[in-house]
């Protein structure tokens, strides 16, 4: 095994995730790709080349069971984690409900990356440095949280559902950052900017139409990893957590984002929904 700083990505075949992957490579670190598509990573594993190890591991992020089979081969290939990237993320505007009967944006943004990151602490307090970063968005703005409306909401807005998921990113970290505070790993949430990415190809529509006609403001993939890449291996960062980030900068979320309250109620939901999905050691 070897003794390089080893990142774990999620969603690292397209967009931001791509372009953070080749980046961590270009640093030397050695990647944990956490993905769907075989074929897709190992295209990604050819352009990175020899210069860094790589590893494929299979997860639908949608399926609980499949994030716990994912967590089972990391823990059997690997003794630690030094950077845990919370990346992929899904948005729709249809209502859609994961394997496990739970709206599919919440379970994909959030619940399956509670359960991947919680299952994996004991890696990533092995680790050197460790830090967790999960990336937000400035849509936590817009959100509407109502915990008992997050996994089967009464009425459904996809653009209202994302922007909830979104917050729930922050939540989970602040949380996560609190409960961490003795271990020294740092957990930091981030808004990349407007990427000009594929990430809304599931949208159609009116959606699909506004994201066309959006797309010239867009900012590029690469200028969309910055604050990730920053978070992961800068060493202006030591020490903070439990912090947002906007463009390299510490940005204030919105009110709801930094409620203790709810950043305990959602970790309490978030520890039912995955109850039965950990994995026994």
């Amino acid at each position: 095994m070897t003794t390089q700083r080893t990142a774990l990505i999620t969603g690292p075949t397209s967009g931001i995730g791509r372009i953070t992957a080749l980046k961590l490579a270009n640093k030397q670190f050695d990647l944990i790709l956490v993905a769907r598509n075989a074929d897709k990573t190992a295209e990604l594993q050819r352009e990175i080349g020899s210069r860094v190890s790589t590893w494929f591991i299979e997860c639908d992020l949608s399926s609980l069971a499949s994030v716990r089979e994912a967590v089972k081969t990391i823990r059997e290939k690997f003794q630690k984690i030094d950077v845990h990237i919370n990346n992929a993320g899904l948005i729709l505007d249809h209502e859609e409900f994961s394997p496990d009967g739970l709206e599919k944006t919440f379970a994909v943004n959030h619940v399956a990356h509670f359960l991947l990151t919680t299952e994996l602490l004991d890696l990533i307090k092995a680790g050197t440095r460790p830090r967790i970063i999960h990336l937000s968005s400035e849509a936590h703005r817009a959100a509407r949280f109502q915990i008992d409306q997050l996994v089967k909401p009464d009425k459904y807005s996809g653009f209202r559902t994302y922007a909830n998921s979104k917050l729930a990113n922050i939540l989970f970290s602040n949380e996560l950052a609190e409960r961490l505070l003795p271990t020294g790993i740092s957990s930091n949430a981030l808004h990349p900017g407007g990427v000009a990415t594929n990430f809304a190809g599931e949208v159609s529509g009116l959606y699909k139409l506004a994201m066309w006609l959006a797309r010239p403001f867009f900012i590029s993939p690469e200028e969309g990893a910055r604050t990730t890449l920053f978070l992961a291996s800068s060493p202006k960062v030591e020490g903070i957590t439990g912090k947002y980030f906007s463009d390299l900068k510490i940005k204030k979320p919105n009110t709801e984002a930094q409620s203790s309250f709810l950043a305990k109620k959602l970790w309490a939901l978030s520890e039912e929904l995955v109850r039965d999905f950990r994995v026994k050691t």
